[in-house]
């Protein structure tokens, strides 16, 4: 018995440990899941919520995809420009204002008139400048003609006058020199031309004094046929002032010369 009754209290003895340890046990237990079952539930629950999100974004594509290419209700209408928005307002900014666009038109339409104005007026001033700088001047318009009396000339003799820088030889010529020259055949002359082509008034020869050879200033009254005699190479003139021997290949030049009265001519 007494062995019975020491095996009894030790094992109750056991026991009361056992059972110690064992609530023990439980109050850490529970004292660790009073922390970390929150915790736990928390980030549980913002999962959830996160693949819902994103279960939400995912019907929403499928959605979109869906209504874009196999939905058979009509699609939306665009927006406006004006609906769309601007970051930089730049379509607010340069917009034509109706209100004020015929004024600014008028003012555009005033500017490119008066320039085009402006431009023409001197345009006309420089074509008007251009054409008066090629015309003659005043000096030299006075020498383009000029005048001249012939009552001091006899008749059979020759004098000589300046125009534009040439000589000019004006001869009254007699009644038998004009008569000798008509009578000349026209066959034997280098350069063929009558007398009454050269003349206005038969008894008044005007001829340029330059010999048409190299430009030489002939002698009056000279040569072979009583005209004028060119001494540089033998240039031999009539009294009308043709070519009849001699190397020169033309007749004298007759310049332009009309008369104004019975004894005055005016040369040019």
């Amino acid at each position: 018995q007494t062995n019975a009754h020491a095996y009894a209290k030790v094992d109750a003895g056991a026991f009361v440990n056992r059972s110690k340890q064992t609530s023990a046990v439980a109050m850490n237990a529970l004292r660790l899941a009073t922390k970390v079952v929150p915790r736990a539930a928390a980030r549980t629950t913002s999962a959830l919520v996160s693949q819902s999100g994103a279960l939400t974004q995912v019907s929403s594509l499928d959605q979109l995809f869906n209504r874009a290419y196999f939905s058979t209700s009509p699609s939306p209408v665009a927006p406006e420009l004006h609906e769309l928005g601007s970051v930089d307002h730049a379509f607010t900014d340069d917009r034509v204002d109706k209100a004020k666009e015929p004024e600014r038109r008028a003012f555009t339409y005033l500017f490119l008139s008066t320039s085009q104005f402006a431009y023409a007026a001197v345009a006309r001033v420089l074509v008007v400048k251009f054409v008066a700088s090629m015309s003659a001047s005043a000096d030299v318009l006075a020498l383009a003609s000029a005048e001249f009396d012939l009552d001091d000339i006899q008749p059979g003799k020759v004098i000589t006058v300046k125009w534009r820088g040439k000589p000019v030889f004006i001869k009254h010529r007699t009644q038998a020199e004009i008569d000798t020259e008509n009578a000349v055949n026209l066959a034997h002359l280098r350069d063929q031309e009558s007398d009454a082509d050269r003349v206005i008034n038969p008894t008044w020869l005007v001829v340029l004094g330059i010999c048409t050879h190299l430009g030489c200033v002939p002698l009056s009254d000279a040569g072979d046929f009583g005209g004028w005699f060119c001494p540089c190479h033998g240039s031999h003139y009539d009294v009308s002032g043709r070519i009849r021997k001699g190397p020169a290949p033309l007749n004298m030049e007759i310049p332009p010369y009309k008369f104004i009265g019975d004894t005055k001519i005016l040369i040019g």
